[in-house]
C-alpha cells in the first residue's frame, strides 16, 4: 500500500465508517480494488501520481465502469486530498456511506 492508502486505512479498518466493514486490496475479476465494503458494493480508490497522463487516465475509465457493472460504485479521492484535509475525505465517505445505508444496492 502506499503511504496514502496506509493513512486512510488506520481511520477505515474496524468497522470505523458507521459500522462498515472495510476490506483493503480486494480482486475483483484481473482488478484490485484499495478499498472495498461489501455489504454496500462500494470501492474507494485512491489516486496517486500514476493517475495523470491520459492512458492512465482511460485505463482507470475502462477499469472503472467494467467494475461499476458488475454493479459496484466508485468513490475516488486523491493523495493530495488525504495528506492535505483526511478529515474532509473521511467525510466525503461517511456521506456516500450513509447515502448507500438509506439507499442500497
Amino acid at each position: 500500500m502506499t503511504r496514502a492508502e496506509v493513512l486512510l486505512w488506520v481511520r477505515l479498518k474496524n468497522r470505523r465508517v458507521l459500522g462498515q466493514r472495510v476490506l483493503r486490496q480486494y480482486s475483483v475479476g484481473p482488478y484490485i480494488l484499495d478499498f472495498y465494503l461489501p455489504r454496500l458494493r462500494l470501492a474507494i480508490e485512491v489516486d496517486g501520481e500514476t493517475h495523470v497522463t491520459e492512458q492512465e487516465l482511460e485505463y482507470d475509465r475502462n477499469r472503472q465502469e467494467e467494475i461499476e457493472g458488475l454493479g459496484i460504485q466508485f468513490l475516488r479521492v486523491r493523495n493530495p486530498e488525504i495528506y492535505l484535509d483526511l478529515d474532509s475525505v473521511l467525510e466525503r465517505i461517511r456521506e456516500k456511506v450513509a447515502s448507500l445505508s438509506l439507499n442500497p444496492p
